[in-house]
């Protein structure tokens, strides 16, 4: 019964994608971190690698977009577990997915799920540290909605759900049933 409710047929395949966000996020924060050493090369302000393009040194203390910051240790520790949780959630509904387009989006987002609690778990917040400079575009509402620092953790959970929402709206679902015999 365990194994109906924690592996279905398209886990092996959104572990795989799990398990290689995980490896992307969190290598490319420890070369960052311990290798590069952004935050002293970021002391006097941002690295511009390429235009429009910048590294930042982050530590952001809550949820996406630095939402809920937490600085108690109670606080840090209740993000820790809720992102447990959701973990646990995504890998109940990967072993349910249908699709190999599920599989692969609760995949991105399972693997930047853990890769940020990686971070919590190890520093009491998650590093972030890319940032696309969009100022240039005069819209707007897009440039302020994605005026934020990131990480390729963020990345995949933002891929993932782009790949939901498009399962959701346009997915082959099946009908609940034939109109006609209604």
């Amino acid at each position: 019964m365990v194994r109906h409710w924690l592996w279905g047929t398209y886990s092996p395949f959104g572990f795989v994608v799990a398990a290689l966000v995980i490896l992307a996020d969190q290598g490319s924060k420890l070369w960052l971190l311990h290798v590069y050493d952004i935050a002293e090369r970021t002391k006097n302000g941002p690295v511009e690698p390429f235009p429009y393009f910048q590294l930042h040194m982050v530590w952001n203390p809550g949820v996406s977009l630095g939402l809920m910051p937490q600085d108690t240790t109670m606080g840090r520790i209740g993000l820790l577990l809720f992102s447990l949780v959701v973990s646990v959630a995504l890998v109940i509904w990967l072993a349910r997915g249908t699709s190999t387009l599920t599989a692969l989006s609760l995949g991105l987002i399972l693997g930047g799920a853990i890769g940020n609690a990686i971070d919590r778990a190890s520093y009491g917040r998650v590093a972030d540290f890319f940032y696309i400079d969009i100022r240039w575009i005069d819209i707007w509402p897009i440039k302020y909605m994605f005026d934020y620092v990131f990480n390729v953790a963020d990345v995949a959970i933002v891929v993932g759900v782009i790949g939901l929402l498009y399962e959701s709206l346009f997915g082959g679902h099946k009908k609940a049933g034939n109109p006609s015999k209604m």
